[in-house]
């Protein structure tokens, strides 16, 4: 009896060694990445085998969404738990709009900070910084910092808008007090290069706006002068942003983390750097997916170094859907082939159609999602708060956060129902419940109720053959659309 007694605490230590810990989180956010973008997903034209090694060491879902069409807009969402159409100032941000999360609100980084996790983002922004007064050259505040995250490495909004420089914790990096940044989305400076009157000096021109500062001989939207040594490099910023993920993971590693990277790549202006050009027959957009997948395998390079990778849970996916020309002439369309880059869905950015809100979305933890599996469980991007808490241990705060949901048993391939319905925006707003998708009457479109079960592409509408259906689906929908369609 004394040895059964002895033994019976040894027994129990080992259970508790042997359990997971909270696991590490990466979220891996590409931009502009389409479905059909990953050779996972049936792309031939570019090879991603980074990304691939996240499907063949875990789940692949066919039917992860993001709640719109466009960036910033997502982006809110997924940080928020809140569908971004229920606030108004929540649509495409210029590159000097304030910060749009009110700090204090329950976020998904604050979430997971109050469970003891280290939180950083590097990468892309666009939720606006400051509080409408930002002076660039001082302390940048409210910023990422302000809503819980303990560390930041970012672009302000996007590559093609100004200020072309990086902000790492309040502060613009590299940034010399004797050449101070301006921002104006008004007027231009004088002595600055112009993206219309010095058009014949872009070393890649533009389709459409882009035509104002002209930054690193790239035409941009907005206007900049001053911050010369802050100014970023395009070529080398998918490495500055790898770099700075694996920084942030290896000061983590002795504690859980969370780790939101949100790459660049794809958007434009798409300019990869030399080692990636000519790495697939599309040209730049091809050669930017490449140079994409590139920081997905630093960051599982990372995790492999360190012995992380068993109790990390990554997920990748994209903030909208694919597009082609949007604003420079880089042949995306000329050099496409036969690729399709959202893969079977119609639609790509801006549009309400699968294409604009269907993601890639891969989900990898090898303690505990089955290796090579693949999932139709309805999931959206808005769920990620919620989902990511629970996983946590704690519980997301329901208040001014009515859209996210628990779907963990989802996302870790226990179960193949996620949500029931699910509401995605562009411009207006679609709903999904089911197979059935109902798209309401919108500029000068008649309505459309599609079974994405038999039609996956979208093509037939059965809105006047169920109108019980339709009525029941538009029950299903708000009364009205805070934001007007933006551009990003």
């Amino acid at each position: 009896m004394f040895f059964r007694f002895l033994f019976l605490p040894l027994v129990l230590a080992g259970l508790a060694i042997a359990a997971p810990s909270k696991p590490n989180i990466v979220l891996i956010y590409a931009d502009d990445l389409g479905y059909g973008d990953l050779s996972c997903n049936g792309a031939t034209a570019v090879q991603t085998p980074n990304s691939d090694r996240l499907a063949k060491e875990g789940l692949n879902f066919s039917s992860g969404y993001c709640s719109s069409a466009t960036c910033t807009p997502s982006r809110y969402s997924m940080l928020t738990g809140e569908y971004a159409f229920r606030q108004k100032g929540t649509g495409v941000l210029p590159g000097d709009a304030k910060l749009i999360i009110q700090p204090g609100r329950a976020t998904l980084p604050s979430a997971l900070k109050s469970a003891g996790y280290r939180t950083g983002v590097v990468g892309k922004w666009h939720l606006g910084l400051g509080d409408g007064s930002l002076d660039w050259n001082g302390e940048i505040k409210p910023s990422p910092n302000e809503i819980g995250f303990d560390h930041s490495f970012i672009m302000a909004a996007t590559g093609d808008r100004v200020p072309c420089v990086y902000v790492s914790n309040h502060r613009v990096v590299n940034l010399d007090p004797a050449d101070p940044i301006k921002v104006s989305y008004q007027q231009p400076f004088p002595g600055e290069l112009d993206g219309k009157k010095d058009r014949g000096t872009l070393k890649m021109d533009w389709s459409h706006g882009h035509n104002m500062a002209v930054i690193n001989g790239v035409g941009r939207i907005g206007y900049m002068t001053g911050g010369k040594k802050a100014i970023w490099n395009d070529e080398t910023m998918a490495e500055t942003f790898a770099n700075e993920a694996v920084s942030f993971i290896e000061k983590s590693k002795d504690q859980p983390f969370f780790l939101y990277f949100a790459t660049h790549d794809v958007h434009v202006p798409r300019i990869p750097n030399p080692k990636f050009v000519g790495k697939t027959r599309m040209g730049p957009r091809g050669d930017a997916i490449a140079e994409f997948d590139w920081q997905v395998g630093r960051v599982l390079e990372t995790l492999d170094r360190l012995g992380l990778t068993e109790n990390t849970l990554v997920i990748l996916t994209s903030d909208n859907g694919p597009v082609l020309d949007d604003g420079y002439k880089d042949d995306a369309v000329e050099k496409l082939g036969d690729h399709k880059p959202a893969g079977p869905f119609r639609g790509g950015k801006y549009s309400l159609y699968e294409g604009g809100t269907r993601m890639p979305m891969l989900a990898r933890w090898p303690a505990k999602i089955k290796a090579a599996t693949k999932s139709d469980a309805i999931i959206s991007q808005v769920d990620f708060p919620a989902t990511f808490a629970a996983l946590a241990g704690a519980e997301f705060p329901k208040d001014r956060a009515p859209d996210t949901r628990n779907v963990l048993p989802a996302l870790l391939g226990e179960s193949n129902t996620g949500r029931d319905t699910v509401l995605l925006h562009a411009g207006s707003v679609a709903v999904r419940s089911g197979n059935w998708k109902f798209i309401p009457e919108f500029r000068k479109t008649k309505a459309q109720l599609l079974d994405l079960s038999k039609d996956p592409g979208e093509k037939i509408n059965l809105a006047e053959d169920h109108p019980e259906k339709v009525a029941e689906l538009g029950k299903l929908l708000p009364n009205s659309v805070a934001n007007a369609f933006g551009q990003d």
